[in-house]
């Protein structure tokens, strides 16, 4: 298996309204450079705008610890540990992943072997209507590690934060 890149760790993003869902089992959803808005909007009059204000980007988080009555982080320093970090990797075998639906990790199918063992993951929801969830047959719905918040959420005026509503 090949390193190509690491980067950190996109779920989810959504700008006036709409969102669109990065399954962690793809590329894509690895972005190399951090940035609290990883897009741009652009209306049918061509004017284009970075990080309006209802912007909103969802990263996987990292274990470090949550205190929801902290004010939101809007340093980059402060706001990367927070942040997973992820590996994009080419290697030769087809993966395959299973969910039980159940406490215990079910058996790989004859001929595959063992990966990893996680937990499933399926969506995340914003405080809007919107939402997204993981494909269940990609590697990015088995999460190795799991642990509330699952994500941090960033906002388009230029902070991040863990909300209550990540729960």
């Amino acid at each position: 298996i090949n390193a190509e890149y690491g980067g950190n760790s996109l779920v989810f993003f959504e700008g006036n309204g709409y969102g669109l869902s990065q399954d962690l089992g793809d590329a894509g959803s690895c972005m190399e450079d951090f940035q609290l808005m990883p897009f741009m909007q652009c209306s049918a009059s061509d004017v284009c705008r970075h990080g309006v204000r209802t912007d909103k980007s969802f990263w996987l988080a990292a274990n470090q610890g949550t205190d929801f009555m902290s004010k939101p982080m809007n340093n980059i320093d402060e706001i990367l540990p927070h942040i997973s970090r992820c590996r994009v990797c080419m290697g030769t075998k087809f993966i395959v992943t299973r969910h039980s639906f159940k406490n215990l990790a079910p058996e790989c199918p004859e001929d595959f072997s063992q990966v990893w063992s996680g937990y499933s993951y399926v969506m995340v929801t914003s405080s809007s209507t919107s939402g997204g969830g993981q494909d269940l047959s990609s590697a990015g719905s088995c999460l190795e590690n799991f642990f509330l918040p699952t994500f941090i959420e960033c906002l388009g005026r230029g902070t991040c934060s863990y909300y209550i509503n990540n729960l």
